[in-house]
């Protein structure tokens, strides 16, 4: 009885969860525009979807912006945990607890932050701004991921390479970066995942005039829900669960080698 009721429970979380996603799936290939009757299959929405301006627009910031702040984070992110990596046990400790900060803050106290930041240095809100504020939230995670990787690193390696004649930089590409790139690929991935579908902090970080497909949703739906968001919303969904299979993939395989 307790079994068929935990089994019970999971299948309710998941019909709360998954059944209104695959409603808005459905409604994307209504023929019509009301949501209350089915008037046929049809892919007149994804049609006009890819042939708005606004939408095609956002898309592209998006997925640059995702890109370039996954390409930075990842950068960034990998060399600080070689470097905490480095550290004694207790700078480490704290720099490892500064890093876990931002990611166990709220995402509209992160962007209100970053929105006073860039208004106190005069930093005109766009796509810059945007950048910036994916590339911040996104580093803690790469390190997250790369961290675990380094401390199954045998330590002794890089000296043993330093002994042999390699100078740091030839260590640190053939010795570290090889054994770390699981952690390396899976922070990129997330890094990737995440900024995609950011809204809060990109909210207020960025000039109505730059919107990624978040923002412009929000802005949308304010106005009324129309079926084009449907499909841009279906299409969202998939590529992100494409993505975080992806991730989940890699990071079990990471864990398992």
């Amino acid at each position: 009885m307790s079994k068929f009721m935990k089994r019970g429970y999971l299948a309710l979380v998941l019909l709360f969860l998954y059944v209104p996603i695959i409603v808005l799936i459905v409604q994307s290939f209504n023929a019509g525009v009301s949501r209350a009757k089915w008037e046929g299959f049809s892919l007149q929405w994804y049609e006009r979807l890819f042939n708005s301006p606004s939408i095609m627009n956002a898309l592209y910031i998006t997925v640059t912006i995702a890109l370039l702040a996954a390409a930075i984070a990842t950068v960034i992110g990998t060399l600080a945990a070689i470097g905490m990596h480095a550290m004694s046990k207790r700078p480490q400790g704290v720099m490892l607890t500064l890093t876990n900060i931002p990611m166990t803050m709220p995402d509209i106290v992160t962007g209100i932050s970053l929105m006073l930041l860039f208004i106190f240095t005069q930093v005109p809100r766009g796509y810059f701004t945007m950048l910036l504020a994916h590339v911040t939230f996104n580093i803690p995670y790469v390190i997250l991921s790369v961290m675990p990787k380094l401390k199954q690193m045998n330590k002794f390696s890089y000296e043993a390479a330093l002994d042999l004649g390699a100078t740091p930089g030839y260590a640190l590409r053939r010795v570290i970066l090889p054994s770390v790139m699981p952690g390396v690929i899976t922070g990129a991935l997330l890094s990737f995942t995440l900024s995609l579908d950011d809204f809060t902090i990109s909210y207020f970080t960025t000039s109505p005039l730059v919107q990624n497909l978040s923002t412009l949703i929000y802005s949308e739906a304010r106005k009324g829900i129309k079926p084009t968001m449907n499909a841009l919303s279906a299409l969202m969904f998939v590529a992100l669960l494409v993505l975080l299979l992806a991730v989940n993939r890699r990071a079990s395989l990471a864990h398992e080698s």
